[in-house]
């Protein structure tokens, strides 16, 4: 009896899938809060007129995303899932209420550190939790609400943030923003207010079973049964089993780094390396944490750019939902090719409006397209394909390696935009994000194979030989 014929407790799996994806949900309000919270905070800390001290408060939360994704790797392997993700709960926990405790920059930096590594952690862990949980047949499904929830959280602290601003007056000083509600109080709300789902994840988490697989792994074989059991009855436990401990048996399980220097995987290595970081220097990101100075320079106010960034983060999870639908219709290649010209002419329009002093809706029309085009092409379809390409022997490292050179590329990209448009301004930064997507276009269309449809081991003699 296959997988698909048989019966499965749904609702048992929704419900943890949905509790460790509330990982998700707070990598995502929390990687987002401190966007909306800027205007405010700069002003406070009397930093708008450091580009560093700007680039350090928006990027510090990378050092920690760094090291929770190196980390999270050997604490999962010795710990299990379950305790590294109520670290991961706890931690945010504590940014949320550390960041709008801080009353000086460094303990700002600190605090945001301190979240920068529960993301990291649950960056990992969330998708690793539900697809080590899941049936096979169920396995994509279940682990897109990790990417669906961590849209979620960036719309809702976009929302947030919107309600918890009073409004500010248009032409207004930096010392009447410092002096006003927002400037003291507005933006340490906006990051508290990311402790109540810290606190109810924290507290969820505990109800959560271990992975069978982690428990099967270090041989615990009789507490990895009833988690099985309740999902999918005793066969489908016996069989699961059955398959975990074969895969356990295999040396291709074991994580070896030294293998990544065989030449043979070069390719493959260079491939999810590459798309890593092309998700990131592709430049999106640097509108919902740099919102204020593309919305200012495009004519808008602050109230009006907390407004316009609710608008970016519904569209964001529109068009999610749009790539949930069409990558396995589409594919991977034809969405990710679609993502990298579609960016491309966005940004050099984009860039050109900038240029004109083009203002209002011109320039947040084209913002919207570019979020649209990202979500539904580059933003999930980049860790479809990284879970995809690896070899069984290396999978483990490479996808710590490419996981990693994301988070790098992150780091650069978040402190070198104030660098950039204090430099070329936001048409030459644009401009300059339109030439990565160019050389991204080109390289997945040389480099990538389509993998739609095709089993690892097709795809493993296509990129290794």
């Amino acid at each position: 009896m296959t997988n698909q014929t048989k019966s499965f407790n749904n609702f048992y799996l929704f419900a943890i899938s949905m509790v460790s994806a509330m990982g998700g949900l707070l990598f995502g309000y929390d990687w987002v809060v401190i966007g909306g919270a800027k205007p405010f905070y700069e002003r406070f800390f009397d930093i708008t007129s450091s580009a560093n001290l700007q680039a350090w408060a928006m990027s510090s939360a990378l050092i920690g995303c760094i090291l929770g994704a190196v980390v999270s790797g050997v604490i999962s392997d010795k710990f299990g899932r379950k305790w590294p993700l109520l670290l991961s709960a706890f931690l945010f926990t504590v940014a949320s209420l550390g960041t709008g405790w801080a009353s000086t920059y460094v303990v700002f930096v600190i605090f945001r550190i301190v979240g920068g590594v529960g993301i990291g952690l649950a960056s990992a862990l969330s998708p690793m939790y539900i697809a080590e949980v899941a049936p096979s047949h169920l396995r994509g499904r279940f682990v897109s609400l990790n990417q669906m929830t961590l849209v979620i959280g960036i719309l809702a602290a976009q929302i947030v943030n919107l309600l918890i601003a009073e409004k500010v007056p248009a032409g207004v000083t930096d010392e009447f923003i410092r002096a006003s509600w927002n400037g003291q109080m507005g933006w340490r709300w906006m990051f508290y207010a990311c402790a109540v789902p810290s606190v109810v994840f924290l507290l969820l988490a505990f109800t959560l079973p271990e992975s069978p697989r982690w428990l099967m792994k270090v041989g615990k074989q009789d507490k990895a049964f009833p988690t099985l059991n309740k999902i999918g009855g005793e066969e489908y436990a016996r069989e699961e089993m059955a398959n975990i401990q074969a895969t356990l048996n295999d040396v291709t399980e074991k994580m070896d780094f030294k293998a990544l220097l065989n030449p043979k995987f070069r390719n493959v290595l260079l491939i999810g390396i590459v798309i890593a970081v092309f998700q990131q220097w592709c430049g999106i990101n640097t509108v919902f944490n740099y919102a204020e100075e593309i919305f200012t320079a495009a004519g808008y106010g602050v109230s009006d750019t907390l407004f316009n960034i609710v608008i970016t983060g519904t569209v964001n999870l529109v068009f999610t939902l749009v790539a949930m639908f069409t990558v396995d219709k589409w594919g991977r290649k034809k969405l990710m090719v679609f993502g990298a010209s579609g960016l491309a002419i966005t940004y050099l329009l984009l860039g050109s409006a900038f240029y004109f002093q083009l203002k209002g809706v011109a320039v947040l029309s084209l913002v919207v397209v570019a979020i649209a085009i990202y979500a539904m092409s580059l933003a999930p379809i980049t860790w479809v394909i990284l879970s995809e390409i690896f070899p069984n022997r290396v999978r483990g490292a490479a996808m710590a390696l490419a996981t990693f050179a994301l988070w790098i590329a992150c780091f650069i990209l978040t402190y070198t935009f104030p660098l950039l448009n204090k430099s070329f301004g936001a048409a030459g930064t644009f401009w300059v994000y339109a030439g990565i997507c160019v050389l991204g276009f080109l390289f997945v269309l040389r480099k990538l194979p389509e993998t739609k449809g095709k089993t690892l081991e097709e795809i493993e003699s296509e990129l290794v030989k």
